[in-house]
């Protein structure tokens, strides 16, 4: 072939070029945003420092922020206070007191760990369960927070905690993305930059999947070609491949090339694997009726059949309607709370439930938070639909399995859950510990990027090995 150039063979570029209407089987390589992460420069080959507990992490993120008053840290005392203003710099315009939860909590399973009656299913398996009450972050900002929660740091462009760990293990299987993100809605809070590989290589950016609509078609868009049958694709890519080792061999590699050839053929594997994957109406009406119907439901069941397809990283997003934070309870904070503990609860329960039956408990590490809590004290002088606004000196993060104490809260917030004093964990004493469970030192996982070595952790953050048995 020669073209207007007088060249022997057109080059790599023009054939993606003439040939890109041609795959359109592979159109689910956009969604997938390039997130091959058993191709190169993943450090899935390196050598452990020690043994893993986990080998797979599912993040339920509830976004907006729950109130760990009235979820997994009870604060009796509040009752005494009442109305109360709290001392201090930070809460002078502050206008209302004290608000003490009105919820019960009870002393659940043999451990008689106390978790509030808004969450009876989780109660149910408290001793199964590991509670954080002593978390804090940086900022009370949904924006930083957010970013904090999911990369490390407050500004965006960092990779993901997700992208971190696809980058240091690789991913499990080879047909399917390693690190996906499910959510019901394309409108979330900061968006793309939670789940970004940043200046990591393209390939372990997160697929993003909306869950709104759980039909095949609408879940995997364009997964199957209209008009080339999967011999012709292979024919395709065996092509493309073909002409990648000639370009290498006179040029070297082209790294952000060789990541969009990856994503065509993990899009080609992806055919026949995902579409199974991703129909949850292959589950018995037992098992479906066990999660509840709700959006969020259907993503837990779903985080759980990639888990058990060897996705190594799941996150599941909690909004709701037409609300991208609907845990941002700044008014009318009990009604509000109790019908989105009332999803979560079940849901959540049944995930670490159907995982346990399944064997898979032991190595999966299941997170459940936001990215912050809510105040003690009421945002408003408003006794029938008080508020709680953001708090981030004090709040909660339930975990499940990965070998962590079951029926355990480590760490203590003051008598009024203002701020963390025993034992405190900041965001990077988690993402150092998650790490660690996934077999990672925080200290060692880094890439260079601008002339100097990055990590996921900064330049901080401790690992908390009380939490593991």
């Amino acid at each position: 072939m020669i073209n207007q150039q007088n060249q022997k063979y057109i080059n790599r570029r023009e054939m993606l070029s003439r040939s890109a209407m041609g795959f359109g089987a592979l159109g689910m390589a956009n969604i997938l945003g390039g997130s091959n992460a058993a191709a190169l420069d993943s450090l899935a080959g390196s050598k452990r420092d020690f043994s893993p507990r986990a080998k797979r992490v599912i993040f339920l993120f509830l976004n907006g922020a729950p109130s760990h008053i009235d979820t997994f840290d009870p604060k009796p005392d509040l009752v005494k206070h009442e109305g109360m203003k709290p001392e201090g710099k930070l809460f002078k315009s502050t206008k209302a007191g004290f608000l003490p939860s009105p919820l019960r909590f009870d002393n659940c399973g043999k451990s008689g760990l106390q978790i509030s009656e808004s969450l009876p299913s989780l109660g149910k398996i408290a001793d199964d369960l590991c509670v954080i009450r002593s978390m804090h972050c940086d900022v009370p900002n949904h924006e930083p927070a957010l970013l904090q929660m999911h990369t490390g740091v407050l500004q965006p462009t960092r990779p993901s905690i997700g992208a971190w760990a696809l980058y240091g293990l690789g991913s499990e299987n080879e047909n399917l993305p390693g690190y996906i993100v499910l959510r019901p809605s394309p409108k979330i809070v900061v968006g793309p930059a939670l789940w970004s590989a940043g200046f990591l290589p393209a390939k372990f950016q997160a697929s993003s999947v909306i869950t709104r609509d759980m039909s095949l078609d609408k879940l995997l868009a364009n997964i199957k070609s209209p008009g080339s049958a999967k011999s012709e694709q292979r024919q395709q890519l065996n092509l493309l491949a073909k002409m990648n080792d000639a370009h290498k061999k006179r040029r070297g590699e082209d790294t952000v090339l060789e990541s969009h050839i990856s994503t065509m053929e993990t899009a080609y594997r992806m055919q026949i694997e995902a579409t199974d994957a991703f129909d949850i109406s292959k589950e018995s009406s037992k098992t479906r009726e066990s999660y509840g119907t709700t959006e969020f439901a259907n993503s837990c069941l779903l985080a759980r059949r990639l888990a058990e397809r060897g996705v190594r990283f799941t996150t599941v997003y909690y909004t709701k309607g037409s609300s991208n934070q609907p845990w941002d309870t700044h008014e009318n904070h009990y009604a509000s709370h109790a019908k989105l503990c009332a999803e979560a609860d079940k849901a959540a329960a049944a995930l670490i439930n159907d995982l346990k039956s399944r064997g898979l408990l032991d190595d999966t590490l299941v997170i459940f938070g936001g990215e912050f809590g809510r105040t003690p004290y009421a945002q408003k002088h408003d006794k029938k639909k008080p508020g709680r606004d953001h708090h981030h000196t004090a709040f909660s993060m339930m975990l499940a399995g990965a070998g962590l104490k079951g029926g355990f809260a480590y760490g203590e917030s003051d008598e009024f859950g203002m701020n963390a004093i025993v034992n405190p964990v900041h965001v990077h004493d988690l993402h150092a510990t998650i790490l660690y469970l996934l077999g990672m030192d925080h200290e060692k996982l880094t890439y260079r990027y601008g002339g100097r070595d990055f990590r996921l952790t900064d330049v901080s953050g401790k690992v908390i090995h009380d939490l593991m048995t």
